[in-house]
């Protein structure tokens, strides 16, 4: 794959126009057609502003839809998830080709093998629109993941679509959803597999004071030699919380974890940096302390994570199929975890 010349990242900060309050499928689908419209108006007049040289965008996390308040699985999965061919897909690559962008973001999505379950899903288009990448998150505590029919999606799928990184002129991409920034072993299992620069969805608490996300976008960029280009919501509309509780802090991070550039409060385009990812793979193949993909003691960590008891399959059915968990079963699996953990010992006693 020829690599490009050096060109600009932009982590557009948008505001998420939810589709909770409405009850009709349809309504809530007109709903996010006019949001992915929205979108392609805000990232054409960011590009028209910034410059041509603005060859990648990522957007937030919801960024269409929002994100379920307590809804049952089947009735947000009618509301709000794409299908993988679905209309939405067809309208975000329509403004990737439009704008000449390869385009990141992160939606509910049905995968029909695993239907009526969805998962949430971080894409990736190219500027000819066309979906190359899909990441699957693995982390979740409110909603299926692979992990719950962990059997049934590698048979399927295979283990390249659980770690998937996409080679492309931009550099090798990969994508991390969310709060699974706060799990170095993601980003380290796709570092490993070639990932130069992570694209970041997420919808996260906004505060002046550094977070616990916003402390693992520098430490995840540092680990593992790689840029992040992470898009924050610039607010939470059509939800009963305070909307500016998910806002500001867009940001693009360099691989020696210095903040190129970051968003304030509120819909920004401010987030935008210069990415040369032939200048990074310079740096890659230079010996040193530093370089800790060439020092990882694979062994020793994969024995070191034997304790971990999250079990896989969660949500597969006997004799094949899934089954769908009612809401309150979320948590009491966690709370099953918990308890794992404290029987075992690795959670000490108050």
């Amino acid at each position: 794959m020829t690599l490009a010349p050096a060109y600009r990242a932009l982590a557009l900060q948008t505001a998420c126009h939810a589709v909770n309050g409405s009850t009709d499928v349809r309504e809530a689908r007109a709903k996010i057609a006019a949001n992915i419209v929205r979108i392609g108006h805000q990232l054409r007049a960011a590009k028209g502003f910034i410059g041509p040289d603005v060859r990648l965008v990522v957007l937030p996390e919801y960024f269409a839809t929002g994100f379920p308040l307590g809804e049952p699985l089947p009735a947000w999965g009618d509301r709000a998830a794409f299908e993988i061919d679905g209309p939405e897909y067809a309208q975000l690559g329509r403004i990737a080709q439009d704008h000449g962008v390869y385009l990141s973001g992160n939606a509910y999505e049905r995968d029909p093998h695993f239907a009526p379950l969805y998962f949430q899903t971080s894409f990736v288009l190219d500027d000819a629109g066309n979906v190359i990448l899909r990441y699957r998150r693995l982390v979740s505590l409110y909603a299926p993941s692979p992990v719950d029919v962990w059997d049934a999606y590698l048979d399927r799928h295979g283990l390249a679509a659980v770690f998937p990184v996409a080679d492309t002129p931009l550099g090798r991409m990969a994508c991390i959803a969310s709060e699974e920034i706060l799990y170095p072993e993601i980003a380290r299992a796709l570092a490993l597999r070639g990932a130069e620069v992570f694209l970041h969805s997420t919808s996260e608490v906004g505060s002046p004071e550094l977070t616990p996300k916003d402390i693992a976008k520098r430490a995840r960029a540092v680990e593992n030699l790689a840029y992040v280009v992470s898009a924050n919501s610039g607010g939470m509309h059509d939800v009963p919380f305070p909307g500016a509780s998910t806002d500001g802090m867009s940001k693009v991070v360099d691989d020696v974890g210095r903040v190129l550039a970051v968003a304030g409060y509120g819909e920004s385009m401010v987030a935008h940096a210069e990415l040369d990812v032939a200048a990074l793979r310079r740096r890659r193949l230079k010996p040193g302390m530093g370089h800790t993909l060439s020092r990882l003691p694979r062994a020793a960590i994969l024995a070191g994570l034997d304790p971990a008891p999250l079990e896989a399959n969660w949500l597969a059915a006997p004799g094949g199929g899934v089954r769908v968990p009612q809401r309150p079963e979320f948590v009491q699996r966690q709370r099953a975890v918990i308890d794992a953990l404290r029987a075992r010992g690795v959670l000490g006693e108050p």
